[in-house]
């Protein structure tokens, strides 16, 4: 499926963020929402679980998925003025103790769901812009492997976050093909690790992935 769950979810959540729908607003139903965005019901079914769990919307049988995100403003401008080196300072905080808590507390589809967004990650040698999409996704469905609805809400706003100006004019320099070529070893590396409940492989692999990227982000910034 086109982008699978986590970035149609991530783009339907986008669209709640800015106002698109608002507060109590029903969004279009699951069969329209399929013919948007191309996929399977399924995929989309699993696209709004991902917005409940976040508390962004809410399901009501019979009656279709409602809004239930109320905006709060600082959040966006936080985004807008973050700059990239702060925003690896605040990875290097969070995904580490993300990794332990995926660790400890993955089930077995949550694995599987990690798995898949490896698949598409690793389907994206060359195209900035779509690893960019497919690189956030797989790191939103390590989060959710945390079990833990927190965890998952700080790891979309460092996602979009990711998406404003201030990175967006660096991705096509720092994501050349050897680029993205090592973030996916790293990203096979984490998988196989968290997969095998493998701590010391995981964190040494994640702090290794983090420090890879702020190197290639001051080496960027200072061309």
């Amino acid at each position: 499926d086109v982008g699978g769950s986590a970035g149609i979810a991530a783009q339907l959540r986008r669209s709640i963020v800015e106002g698109v729908y608002g507060f109590s607003d029903r969004l279009p139903a699951e069969r329209h929402l399929a013919e948007t965005f191309d996929v399977s019901r399924g995929t989309i079914r699993e696209a709004l679980r991902r917005l409940e769990e976040l508390g962004m919307v809410t399901r009501e049988i019979g009656s279709g998925t409602f809004v239930t995100y109320r905006e709060f403003a600082e959040q966006t401008a936080i985004a807008d003025v973050t700059s990239p080196l702060e925003l690896i300072d605040v990875r290097f905080g969070i995904e580490p103790q993300m990794v332990r808590l995926a660790i400890a507390n993955a089930t077995a589809i949550d694995i599987e769901r990690l798995r898949k967004a490896l698949a598409r990650v690793e389907s994206t040698p060359t195209d900035p812009e779509k690893f960019t999409l497919a690189d956030s996704e797989f790191h939103l469905s390590l989060a959710e492997c945390t079990r833990n609805r927190l965890m998952v809400w700080l790891y979309q706003l460092i996602n979009e976050t990711r998406t404003h100006t201030q990175w967006a004019s660096m991705k096509d320099t720092i994501l050349t093909s050897e680029r993205i070529a090592k973030y996916n070893a790293q990203h096979r590396q984490l998988y196989n690790a968290i997969a095998s409940r493998n701590i010391d492989a995981a964190m040494a692999t994640i702090h290794e992935h983090l420090e890879r990227a702020r190197i290639d982000l001051i080496g960027a910034i200072r061309k």
